[in-house]
């Protein structure tokens, strides 16, 4: 299973994410539910470092990517990135909508 831990402020903001496991729809090079999320989730941060040009922490391995926000991100830059974040959390929601047994989504909350 796909787990997806979204992190976010005390206001809702998204500080970043994570995602670990594999979800074993499918053989590996067939899998739909594996080959959805990762597109989305790396599309997000290479989207969010081309047009907003905040570079995210991230770190990438097999079954693993985290992408974290880095501090003091201007207001109108912070606006543009929550959207691409926001979206994302729409996407992988929509893909647990129809593949629910393969994949889970958290919120965590996070002191600033």
């Amino acid at each position: 299973m796909i787990i997806v831990r979204i992190t976010r402020l005390e206001d809702g903001s998204i500080q970043g994410f994570s995602i670990k496991g594999h979800a074993n729809y499918a053989k590996s090079g067939e899998d739909i539910v594996c080959a959805g999320v990762s597109a989305v989730t790396v599309g997000t941060v290479n989207s969010i470092e081309a047009l907003t040009n905040v570079d995210m922490e991230s770190e990438m391995e097999n079954g693993f990517l985290s992408a974290y926000l880095p501090p003091g991100i201007h207001h109108e830059t912070n606006a543009q990135v929550q959207l691409l974040l926001e979206s994302m959390v729409i996407m992988l929601t929509s893909i647990a909508e129809s593949y629910g047994k393969y994949i889970q989504i958290e919120n965590k909350q996070r002191r600033r």
